[in-house]
């Protein structure tokens, strides 16, 4: 195992710069996920820990050693790709086994690793079959076998999940996590999807334009995001955000209305603001504010409705089932204690 250190690290395509000097410091068995929108170079910046992309600028570190120079094969690396890539006249184990015997690691040694691999990843039984032989999950954890007899000092997984079904998904984040648990191997992995970071990641790191705009524990990027595009891209639903200003100790939204501040808002009067509001920290109330219905959507643990809310359309989330139907208005309340503050200039935190 080994620590990851990302030092100023730029890459450009001729005249086109992709990542602008991203810095990430990955300890020793952390879990760390990339995450970000497509384009964000979260990708390109898993590949050039690769070795697989050549760095612009700056370094990277793998167990202490920089690796800007080191040959992909010799960074003691193990990578899943989001397709298999497996050989289809290979049998299971001769597929986990391959980039042992490429080594010329003795036989006794190949088997025990592919032994152990298996019985990690529940492919003792499949060990003869052929990768048109098994499902979709089955083949996923022949790849990650295949990086598991390795040993590596570090994973990396680009998107390893894209081409399941949603259940599926659902069913290897929780292997996936529960093998970092028991490996206890450093792993850098990309994904677009902020389920799968919130969900199995130690630390995010959060990617836009090839910037960092944040790193930190899920639950930390969840309740006090840096800025506007971190507070948007994580949670599902999105955030909600009213445009207006800060009036008298209160945020005045564009449409007029007065809603609470949060406790530790420093906004100066008279400044522009954003208002975030997460769907789930809306409340209903009688004596709340009212929210004229647009569309009800029931998922069976909550009640997902879109509204005009303070002259915006807005998204709340309610555990309890309501009867409420388009057309109709529900008064709800935000949550003083868990609203957020962004300046509007900067799209900075301010509350």
């Amino acid at each position: 195992m080994a620590n990851v250190l990302i030092r100023n690290v730029r890459k450009a395509f001729g005249s086109t710069e992709v990542l602008h000097g991203v810095n990430v410091e990955i300890e020793d068995g952390e879990f760390v996920i990339l995450v970000g929108p497509s384009g964000c170079g979260k990708s390109t910046l898993l590949r050039m820990i690769a070795g697989l992309e050549n760095i612009t600028a700056g370094d990277i570190a793998i167990g202490g050693r920089v690796v800007n120079d080191v040959a992909p094969k010799e960074r003691d690396i193990a990578m899943v790709f989001q397709n298999y890539a497996l050989y289809p006249h290979m049998t299971v184990r001769d597929n986990m086994a391959f980039s042992l015997s490429l080594a010329k690691v003795p036989k006794a040694t190949i088997d025990q690793q592919v032994q152990r691999a298996a019985q990690i990843l529940g492919l003792t039984q499949y060990l003869n079959r052929y990768p048109r032989q098994l499902s979709g999950g089955q083949r996923q954890r022949v790849a990650m076998g295949r990086a598991i007899v390795r040993n590596p000092q570090v994973f990396l997984f680009d998107e390893p999940l894209s081409n399941l079904d949603a259940k599926l998904r659902v069913a290897m984040r929780a292997e996936i996590k529960e093998l970092h648990q028991r490996l206890e191997t450093t792993t850098v992995y990309v994904t677009h999807d902020q389920i799968e970071a919130m969900t199995m990641a130690d630390k995010i790191v959060v990617m836009n334009s090839g910037n960092v705009e944040q790193i930190g524990a899920p639950l930390d990027l969840y309740d006090r995001p840096a800025n506007l595009f971190v507070a948007g891209f994580i949670g599902s639903p999105a955030m909600n955000f009213l445009s207006g200003k800060v009036e008298g100790g209160a945020f005045k939204a564009e449409g007029g209305t007065s809603l609470p501040l949060p406790q530790t808002s420093n906004g100066s009067d008279g400044k522009p603001a954003v208002y975030g509001v997460r769907p789930e920290h809306f409340q209903l109330n009688p004596s709340g504010l009212p929210a004229i219905v647009h569309v009800v959507e029931p998922t069976g643990s909550e009640t997902q409705v879109v509204a005009e809310f303070a002259g915006a359309s807005v998204i709340c989330a309610f555990r309890e089932r309501i009867s409420a139907k388009p057309g109709e208005t529900i008064r709800i309340a935000p949550d003083p204690a868990l609203v957020h503050l962004f300046d509007a200039a900067t799209g900075q935190r301010a509350a």
